[in-house]
């Protein structure tokens, strides 16, 4: 089946012109022009949609996305090319996944300090609540402890 321009944008999420420039850099080399010269999506093409944006999503910027499918287009030659790749797009994710779980715990603690001083209705609650102040030891180490209580 061919979709339209507009039908396509209408799928995905995805705005005429994003997809027009998309075609202009190159990542969308198998998408079909009609008699007229206006662009027939057909349902691979979604997928390669997908993964565009999936790909962008991970962080890949759109020149690594164009090399992939120029290798894609090449064909089983750069199976390893394109093998290498995922490896090295997926380590850099774990990193990105590693630190945003850091980021996650600093945050939750924040939530779990501010939601026991406001059920307290005071700030001294260290010493009446020590499994926050290990977590906070744990998170941010000792030396924080002065300069929150007094940004608190």
């Amino acid at each position: 089946m061919g979709y339209s321009i507009g039908q396509v944008a209408k799928k995905t999420g995805l705005t005429a012109h994003t997809l027009r420039y998309y075609e202009k850099e190159g990542l969308l080399p198998f998408v079909r022009k009609n008699g007229s010269g206006l662009r027939v999506f057909s349902d691979s093409d979604l997928g390669w949609l997908t993964l565009i944006e999936c790909l962008k999503g991970t962080g890949m910027p759109l020149k690594g996305i164009k090399q992939y499918i120029d290798w894609y287009m090449a064909g089983d030659s750069t199976l390893p090319q394109r093998l290498e790749m995922f490896k090295e797009q997926k380590s850099r994710l774990l990193e990105q996944m590693a630190q945003l779980q850091k980021h996650m715990e600093k945050i939750d603690y924040k939530i779990a300090y501010y939601e026991e001083i406001i059920a307290r209705g005071e700030q001294g609650i260290w010493e009446r609540c020590p499994e926050l102040k290990a977590e906070r030891d744990r998170i941010y180490g000792k030396m924080v402890e002065e300069k929150e209580q007094k940004s608190a």
